[in-house]
């Protein structure tokens, strides 16, 4: 079983802690997250499905590279990890 983990700032909004997950792709983790946590879904995609502009998610040392259909694929041992980008000075 893979596990998806958050930054800090999006737990600072909505409790998302690291869980388990089970699929072949990005997509089908976040579905499995998002079931049991709706609330998350607004933050990491829009309301078409696709990864907002602010967020980046990386499968172990790699950012997935289809931001629009999630299907990077996702092995058993990966780890998932999401970013919500900061800006400002």
């Amino acid at each position: 079983m893979g596990q998806i983990s958050f930054t800090a700032n999006l737990r600072r909004h909505v409790a998302c802690p690291p869980v388990g997950v089970q699929g072949r792709t990005v997509r089908e983790a976040l579905d499995q997250v998002f079931a049991g946590n709706p609330q998350l879904r607004s933050y990491i995609v829009d309301e078409q499905g696709r990864l907002r502009r602010h967020v980046v998610i990386y499968v172990n040392d790699a950012a997935v590279s289809d931001r629009d259909g999630l299907s990077d694929a996702v092995r058993p041992q990966d780890e998932i990890f999401v970013f919500q980008a900061l800006s400002g000075g």
